[in-house]
């Protein structure tokens, strides 16, 4: 099981294989990988399996108050998005139908507020404009419909 916090359920829609460190971007593909097969992802409070390699260093933003209300703003977003209850502890398996309802809403900016004042934004809001095509969770997914 994938463990995943709050905010990395939108950040995950936009992975193209990019990310803050070689280290970084390699475990996160390997969750990506991990994703697109179906395995489930647990809910967590605080650092995740995304934020492994980044832990310990000099950069890690992981236990800020910032990215813990990041966290809160996005996994409220996530479940109205998806109409079920999301917490700690709860499990969740992207399917292509979910997968597509969030890239859809996260397009349209219906579960962005999360994002504000994300160094990743920009670049969030460029494969998102660019229909997702080069995502790699769950690639073969049709491209979502904008809402």
């Amino acid at each position: 099981m994938v463990r995943l916090r709050g905010h990395h359920l939108l950040c995950l829609l936009t992975f193209v294989g990019e990310g803050y460190t070689p280290a970084f971007t390699r475990n996160y593909l390997r969750i990506a990988a991990r994703l697109s097969a179906g395995e489930a992802i647990e809910i967590v409070e605080g650092p995740d399996d995304i934020c492994a390699p980044m832990l310990g260093t000099p950069d890690a933003h992981c236990d800020n108050e910032s990215i813990r209300s990041r966290d809160e703003h996005a996994l409220a977003a996530t479940a109205e998005s998806l109409g079920i209850p999301l917490e700690a502890g709860s499990i969740l398996v992207l399917d292509g139908e979910r997968l597509g309802r969030l890239r859809a809403a996260f397009a349209d900016g219906a579960i962005r507020a999360a994002c504000g004042g994300c160094e990743w934004s920009a670049f969030c809001t460029r494969v998102a404009d660019e229909g997702f095509g080069n995502a790699l969770i769950n690639a073969e997914a049709a491209p979502p419909k904008r809402l």
